[in-house]
């Protein structure tokens, strides 16, 4: 099984600062691969629908979620329910098995009370801006929380995932010569077009 510790130093760099929202990914996601019995994906074994939305805080939380599940905005087995939570629903495709893990809102609302977000992050200073003594303190405790402080993770249930192939089909727009996947284009008078050239 995963590790989030293992992770902890590629998640930030691949993420581009400290903060605690990344890691509390890395924690919810191994706890999920955890509870299924499974390892991470490689290619497109695991699903994840993260409840994030837009324009709100803690959306770093879905990084450590790729980084750590494998499941990706690259490989298309990362969706967003746009629901404005932190809830994910992780499911194994090979057995249609899955798990619903959640960070406390207890654990949220903590973190959101302390002076990386009420001096820094509210008054509009970036992460990347904030000091290592701010920042490191909440990292170590979301890192080393026992998971039942940090962490409600529901039982194994059974997901019915309707899937569709992956498209192999495309052509170039004749108007902007850029390539399109064939399901997404469009005809423009007798031309073979992309989106953006036939709303022009």
């Amino acid at each position: 099984m995963e590790n989030p510790q293992d992770w902890l130093a590629f998640g930030q760099k691949f993420h581009g600062h400290k903060c605690p929202a990344m890691p509390m990914g890395l924690r919810v996601g191994a706890a999920a691969m955890k509870k299924l019995g499974v390892e991470r994906a490689k290619d497109g074994q695991l699903v994840a629908f993260v409840d994030l939305g837009e324009d709100h805080c803690a959306t770093c939380y879905a990084d450590g979620l790729q980084v750590i599940l494998g499941t990706t905005f690259g490989k298309g087995n990362l969706k967003k329910t746009h629901k404005g939570k932190w809830a994910v629903t992780v499911v194994d495709k090979a057995t249609g098995k899955a798990v619903r893990v959640t960070p406390t809102g207890k654990a949220m609302m903590a973190n959101k009370q302390t002076a990386f977000f009420k001096e820094y992050r509210e008054k509009g200073i970036p992460a990347s801006a904030v000091p290592d003594a701010v920042v490191d303190p909440l990292v170590s405790h979301v890192m080393s929380a026992p998971d039942e402080e940090l962490l409600k993770v529901s039982e194994v249930f059974s997901y019915s995932l309707k899937e569709h192939p992956h498209s192999f089909n495309g052509f170039i727009c004749e108007e902007c010569g850029e390539m399109a996947v064939m399901e997404y284009g469009r005809v423009k008078f007798d031309k073979k077009v992309c989106q953006d050239c036939a709303a022009q």
